[in-house]
């Protein structure tokens, strides 16, 4: 909104000082500073808020220690994080964006999948929430509103250039370009690090390369969305974990949108995806914002309207960018912890069925209530857990040049 105001102002009515708009920097960190003063300066409002209506989680014994102590504590401030990423999104990002006008369709649609179940669980009195066959419809449901869209839309392109030619004058020649449908992803840690989908399911026919593109963005979305839900388990893990992430796809987002960076570190140019770094920013300041209150001990829990939505949101900016190749790596954390759950649940089938009673690989999953039964306090949990996260950002970000 404030973007195509300022936007007039600059180019219409020529108002100095107005054109600080155009720069992506700036419209970034006034994104974040303003999520930050939503979820710290209104967050004690709108707990309050939240208390006053008796909207407290509803937590099952577990046996685990500290636990019986957040009964009651204020559920749904997913609400929170999704109003931080909505208001600097549409104040400062241009809404004409195909890439910002994804990312907010899929915040709402999954903050809406994720209040749904919350609102089952404590206004309805069901532990179970949302039946499981409704989430995944919800999450199929904008797999394919995002993958048809980055398949079809004509402003999804790729630019390649060519290589600038010297001529005997000295001077160089500006390297033309040119853009393309392509549907190429990033392959990290490999030296011609592009995969081309339609080359590769390319014997499967024509008609069929959109089908299954839509079938990688549904299961890549539906598979980040769960286990960044998993991950919410302990105060501060989901939503510190989320801005570790999200900062490492500001970077490339930024990298990817900028023609110079992009040809100088040989990596894919997107155009308009550097409008992107707006909304990653607005994203991480709303996790950071949020752990203001979340970290231990919590004061509120964000519930499924917020973990869904954190992981569906990093799932789509992947996708955007070209680089969902590299969450394995990037979202180590959310992929161990629901490893976690399927190792357990598959090892304890095959041992009862083998010997007669079901064994475990683990105390307790997912994998931080392993280390929880094993006495470790869940700040100190939380805390490595947040170092492994940097660790996996810092190796994400070394297949920039790591190839």
């Amino acid at each position: 909104m404030l973007y195509s105001l300022f936007d007039y102002f600059d180019r219409v009515l020529d108002i100095p000082g107005t054109g600080v708009f155009r720069y992506i920097s700036f419209r970034a960190g006034m994104a974040s500073l303003v999520s930050l003063m939503i979820t710290i300066t209104f967050g004690h409002h709108i707990i309050n808020w939240i208390r006053n209506r008796q909207i407290g989680e509803t937590v099952r014994d577990l046996g685990l220690e500290g636990q019986t102590q957040k009964k009651g504590t204020p559920t749904m401030g997913g609400l929170m994080m999704i109003a931080a990423i909505l208001i600097p999104t549409l104040l400062f990002a241009n809404l004409n964006n195909i890439y910002i006008q994804l990312l907010l369709i899929t915040t709402v649609w999954l903050g809406l999948i994720g209040f749904l179940d919350d609102y089952i669980k404590v206004f309805r009195k069901n532990k179970d929430g949302l039946k499981g066959r409704f989430k995944i419809v919800g999450q199929i449901g904008i797999g394919i509103i995002v993958g048809a869209t980055l398949y079809y839309h004509d402003d999804v392109v790729i630019r390649e250039f060519s290589t600038p030619v010297s001529v005997e004058s000295g001077v160089i020649e500006t390297p033309a370009f040119q853009d393309t449908k392509a549907l190429k992803t990033t392959i990290p840690f490999f030296k011609n690090n592009e995969l081309n989908y339609e080359y590769f399911l390319g014997f499967l026919g024509d008609s069929m390369t959109p089908v299954l593109y839509i079938f990688v963005a549904i299961f890549i979305i539906t598979a980040v969305s769960n286990g960044a839900n998993i991950t919410d388990g302990v105060d501060g893990l989901a939503a510190g974990t989320s801005a570790i992430i999200g900062l490492t796809i500001a970077i490339f987002a930024y990298l990817s949108g900028n023609a110079i960076f992009s040809q100088y570190l040989n990596i894919m140019y997107i155009p308009n995806s550097g409008e992107l770094v707006i909304f990653t920013a607005a994203f991480i300041g709303a996790c950071v914002g949020f752990l203001w209150y979340n970290s231990y001990p919590a004061q509120v829990f964000m519930g499924d309207t917020g973990s869904l939505m954190l992981g569906g949101v990093i799932a789509v900016l992947a996708l955007t960018l070209r680089k969902e190749l590299l969450i394995p790596v990037l979202c180590g954390i959310f992929l161990v912890e629901s490893l976690s759950i399927m190792i357990q649940v598959a090892y304890f089938k095959y041992t009862r069925k083998k010997y007669g009673e079901g064994r475990r690989v683990f105390l307790m999953s997912p994998l931080h209530h392993h280390y929880q039964k094993k006495g470790i306090h869940e700040s100190k949990i939380v805390t490595r857990f947040w170092i492994v996260g940097i660790l996996l950002a810092v190796v994400t970000l070394a297949t920039l040049k790591l190839r």
